[in-house]
């Protein structure tokens, strides 16, 4: 039988009245605070307490507890002496592409598949991606991270983005690859397009950033500051010149809870397994590469071709150039190749910068490919192309401003 207009609303209101208990409300502890975080005045001071946190949590459990006081002692120490020792021939290739450097007393500066390959990919990059991994499952499961997604929404609206970017731009602060594929639910190709070229010009992955914590730890927060501005630079000039829409932001914020520690184990398992399935083998891959390129001259030719670019625009020493190879590979395997090469602080600053917005790694290249149609990417090569030359340009002229180039 079919209803009329007011019949419907009578039956509204009989299921209303049966089923709605109508008294006077009084807000939880857990209301108070899910309130609270989403207002700008409250919401901005507890986010940034949030990312400190974060932030304190990784670098002592990853770099403090795990990397510097374990992995660093058993790979230095024990491990590099060990290797070095039983390993015959020091004066052959395979020596060379296997243990590398004879004489290297840090397994940083031996790069070796056995020796820097292993300590990269073990000592630095394990640590930091199960420390980041483990914070980002506990913010997903208690439910602050809509939370924070409606707090940076009219900030991300500034440049044609909503609040829920702010998840595949955490995320790609882990890995780049999850971090992309995060970006489907954005609603049009415009957001999809400038999400996916923002991460991978201006988002270093977890492994990249506990090396370089380990590198340059007084520096890190300008590398952040430096990368930061580009990303909302970027943004703003994309959402002027590139068609398309960019719609209000629509999400369901569910109540806080208690994390569910099995699920929160489940996350952190599956994407640290699938994190180092794609890391170990390009860190491995990559140490051989510039190996046989150091081997085979190669590597020499390169770096006398774009000794211009390198030495004249960005003010880098031309020994960069074995970095930027291995960036195509593991970005985390390039900036830690930057600790062989004898610099100034600021060339180091310039060197990392460049290496995180310069081409993404191999993985997040491809799915890149996989998710763009063929004018949006050749739209982010143009980008990242030109973000790599005004970068390296601004900070050369500064550098050379202030006199520490």
């Amino acid at each position: 039988m079919e209803l009329t207009v007011d019949q419907r609303w009578s039956l509204v209101d009989r299921v209303v009245k049966e089923t709605v208990e109508i008294g006077a409300y009084e807000p939880t502890l857990k209301d108070a605070l899910a309130d609270v975080t989403v207002r700008p005045l409250t919401g901005i001071p507890f986010a940034i307490a949030v990312i400190y946190g974060f932030w304190m949590f990784f670098c002592e459990f990853a770099g403090t507890l795990f990397t510097d006081g374990f992995f660093v002692k058993i790979f230095d120490v024990h491990f590099l002496p060990w290797i070095q020792g039983i390993f015959l021939g020091k004066d052959t290739w395979l020596y060379f592409i296997l243990v590398g450097d004879p004489l290297a007393e840090n397994c940083f500066e031996a790069f070796g598949v056995l020796t820097s390959g292993l300590f990269i990919a073990l000592g630095v990059v394990l640590p930091a991606i199960v420390a980041f991994y483990l914070v980002f499952a506990f913010l997903e499961d208690v439910g602050y991270l809509p939370r924070l997604a409606v707090l940076v929404d009219t900030v991300l609206h500034k440049i044609g983005l909503h609040g829920y970017a702010i998840v595949p731009t955490f995320l790609s602060l882990g890995c780049n690859v999850p971090g992309v594929s995060a970006v489907r639910p954005l609603e049009t190709r415009k957001q999809r397009f400038m999400m996916i070229t923002l991460l991978g010009i201006f988002i270093p992955c977890g492994a990249q950033i506990g090396i370089m914590q380990e590198l340059i730890p007084e520096m890190i927060g300008w590398v952040f500051l430096a990368l930061a501005a580009g990303y909302m630079g970027l943004g703003f000039i994309l959402n002027k010149i590139w068609p398309g829409t960019s719609p209000e932001l629509l999400m369901d914020v569910p109540p806080y809870q208690m994390p569910t520690w099995g699920n929160m184990w489940r996350k952190l398992s599956l994407r640290v397994g699938h994190f180092l399935k794609v890391a170990i083998p390009f860190v491995l891959l990559g140490c051989v590469i510039v190996a046989v390129m150091y081997l085979t001259g190669a590597m020499d030719w390169l770096a006398g071709s774009l000794q211009p670019v390198l030495t004249g625009v960005f003010g880098v020493p031309s020994e960069t150039v074995a970095p930027l190879v291995a960036g195509f590979l593991r970005k985390d395997l390039a900036v830690g190749m930057l600790g062989g090469i004898e610099m100034t602080a600021w060339q180091m600053f310039t060197s990392v910068v460049l290496l995180t917005i310069y081409f993404p790694c191999l993985a997040a290249f491809a799915l890149m490919i996989k998710e763009e149609n063929w004018k949006e990417f050749l739209a982010t090569i143009a980008c990242l192309i030109a973000m790599v030359f005004v970068y390296g340009g601004l900070l050369n002229l500064i550098g050379m401003g202030m006199g520490v180039a």
